[in-house]
């Protein structure tokens, strides 16, 4: 009897164990091909517009009134909300005091300058005459001398009084040229203190004209995110004017798959309810989280229901590989690795796990570049259970 026992216990242990069994419907199954495969990276985005205004305070105040809702459509000119703060219009009358006081103060410079000018003029005219009249009477008397009219004293005299005159002539003609320059640079200076206070007056009737917050372009409002009574600072945001119609795609790449995206890359758009093409216009040179951010360009007209921040999937072709043989991605093949697939032998009904070197991939390919022939069918989806077997059997 104990013989027998153990002749038994010999025999179950000299069995194979049996062959696992895998329920067809629970794997995913694709052939082995040659042709043209596409390689292309995918990631998860949202439309934002290509145009955003954003409108900030541009002085401290407080809102008094808000007269359009977020949604709405704008014009350039609509106002949005209304603003208040007395100082600031205060501000704005004591400038434009200040510069109407300049520009008197420049009327009146201008005036006595002139008159200066007309002044020392008519001192250089007379001086010219009465240079003229002297060495007139000085030659006279030179004529008159040299015939015994006249003596040599009274001669002499007429003589030195035309030099004076002309000497006096000529310090009022230098007077007068220094006088010219000098008052162009008082003009200048005056003129420049006009200008500086022209600049403050508009700076301040600006601010006094940024309390009506206005769209400043035709769109849509987006964010007024203030309230009445609140009290806004410089450089607060007021609101948010976008382009509905233009939209980009704003994409979020994983950087394991963004090494070979280039701007100009063609890309597909799913809104969720249509395809729009495009191509990439900009990457981040820089990865946050884990992922880039990659700008799309959309090309063909927005489907119904498109709207900013919506979610949305794009996917970017990075090339075309022509009469490469590739089969369906597997969840685990990485690129330019050696794997184990499941090849389906015996009609379909077994699967025999075989070695696999992959090359490059894609979202959903891979190529194959040893293990595999065109035609052969494989498991691609997730076999890590039955990482401890060779052969399954398929039913």
């Amino acid at each position: 009897m104990a013989g027998a026992v153990g002749l038994v216990a010999l025999l179950l242990s000299s069995l194979k164990p049996a062959v696992p069994v895998v329920d067809r419907e629970s794997v995913i199954v694709d052939s082995v091909r040659r042709g043209t495969m596409v390689r292309e990276v995918r990631g998860p985005g949202s439309l934002v517009p290509e145009q955003v205004r954003w409108i900030a305070a541009l002085t401290p105040a407080r809102v008094e009134r808000i007269l359009v809702q977020p949604g709405a459509e704008v014009a350039a000119s609509t106002v949005l909300l209304e603003l208040s703060n007395p100082d600031v219009q205060i501000e704005a009358l004591e400038a434009q005091r200040q510069l109407t006081a300049a520009q008197a103060e420049l009327v009146g410079l201008r005036t006595t300058l002139e008159n200066q000018r007309l002044t020392q003029a008519g001192i250089v005219a007379t001086t010219r005459s009465e240079y003229l009249q002297a060495r007139r009477l000085a030659a006279v008397a030179d004529s008159l001398g040299g015939v015994g009219g006249l003596s040599r004293n009274d001669s002499s005299l007429a003589q030195d009084r035309a030099v004076e005159l002309e000497t006096r002539y000529a310090i009022e003609q230098r007077r007068a040229g220094l006088f010219a320059a000098a008052a162009d640079s008082q003009l200048a200076v005056q003129g420049a203190q006009v200008d500086r206070l022209e600049a403050i007056a508009a700076f301040q009737l600006g601010r006094v004209r940024s309390l009506q917050v206005r769209a400043g372009e035709a769109g849509v409002l987006q964010e007024l995110p203030l309230q009445l009574g609140q009290w806004a600072v410089p450089g607060t945001i007021l609101a948010k004017v976008v382009q509905p119609t233009r939209l980009k795609a704003v994409l979020r790449i994983a950087e394991t798959q963004v090494r070979d995206v280039a701007v100009g890359k063609p890309a597909v758009i799913d809104t969720h309810n249509g395809l729009v093409p495009g191509h990439v216009v900009r990457m981040d040179p820089a990865a946050q989280g884990g992922t880039f951010t990659i700008d799309v360009a959309l090309e063909g007209p927005l489907p119904p229901g498109a709207r900013p921040e919506i979610s949305v999937d794009g996917t970017i072709t990075l090339e075309r590989l022509p009469n490469t043989l590739f089969t369906g991605r597997p969840p685990y093949g990485q690129p330019n690795s050696t794997t184990s697939l499941f090849k389906l032998v015996d009609g379909g009904r077994s699967a025999v796990r075989v070695p696999v070197q992959l090359g490059r991939t894609s979202v959903t390919s891979v190529e194959v570049l040893q293990g595999l022939q065109a035609g052969d069918l494989v498991i691609v989806s997730d076999m890590s259970r039955w990482d401890g077997v060779e052969r399954v059997r398929v039913r």
